[in-house]
């Protein structure tokens, strides 16, 4: 749906992280209009937000009639690809990770917002030792400008998806720390407590199994 792009701010003589929104050419024309208005509700709802835990979004230009978003530059790694390259994290870590993507997502709900896609991928890990939460392409307001799919789709990564979301479409603060805990899950065990091979495969299992056990969580097995 897009890319990032590394730029030069040249007023301010600052890097940033440029967002392009390239809606797939396969997309219906309402569709696309869809995806842009999603984008400029990424960037009012980062702007809301102003906490160390959340990456900030700067500017919004709109480029023959596409929202590029300008946003703070992190030199980091996801969670998804420390996992992925250097293995799952010990536990006291993974809890250190949590806490900041927690407080972030506290700063979101305190202003009615739910982030719906916190995963892995979604947390960067900073070289200055920050912990961020990235991407609210997918969130709404409490109550408010928000629902923009359409019935019975749910938009996400189907193992970081809360059962109720899977089941419903339901949104809500719980949802969102489900997926927290299944983000943690993945940190310490190196998959998600629902990965299966395929999506269906994913979503049968949220509707009918335990998630799967967390031999490596030791004192986060609680937590989880």
């Amino acid at each position: 749906m897009g890319q990032v792009w590394r730029a030069r701010d040249e007023e301010l003589h600052r890097e940033v992280a440029v967002k392009q929104v390239v809606p797939p050419n396969w997309l219906a024309e309402n569709e696309r209009d869809e995806l842009r208005a999603r984008t400029l509700r990424e960037a009012r709802t980062s702007a809301r937000l102003n906490h160390p835990n959340v990456v900030r979004v700067y500017d919004v230009v709109r480029v023959e009639g596409d929202p590029w978003l300008v946003m703070e530059y992190v030199p980091s790694r996801s969670l998804q690809e420390i996992v992925e390259t250097d293995g799952p994290l010990p536990p006291g870590r993974a809890a250190e990770i949590g806490l900041a993507v927690l407080a972030a997502l506290r700063a979101a709900h305190d202003a009615g917002v739910l982030h719906r896609d916190v995963k892995p991928a979604n947390v960067l890990l900073a070289r200055d030792g920050r912990v961020l939460l990235t991407d609210f392409g997918l969130a709404v307001f409490q109550g408010g400008d928000g629902a923009m799919t359409r019935p019975g789709l749910v938009l996400g990564s189907p193992q970081y998806v809360a059962p109720e979301r899977a089941a419903e479409g339901v949104s809500s603060v719980e949802a969102d720390m489900w997926s927290l805990g299944a983000t943690l899950h993945a940190a310490v065990e190196g998959r998600s407590p629902y990965a299966r091979s395929t999506a269906m495969a994913t979503l049968a299992a949220l509707a009918t199994r335990p998630p799967d056990p967390a031999p490596h969580a030791g004192p986060l097995t609680p937590v989880l």
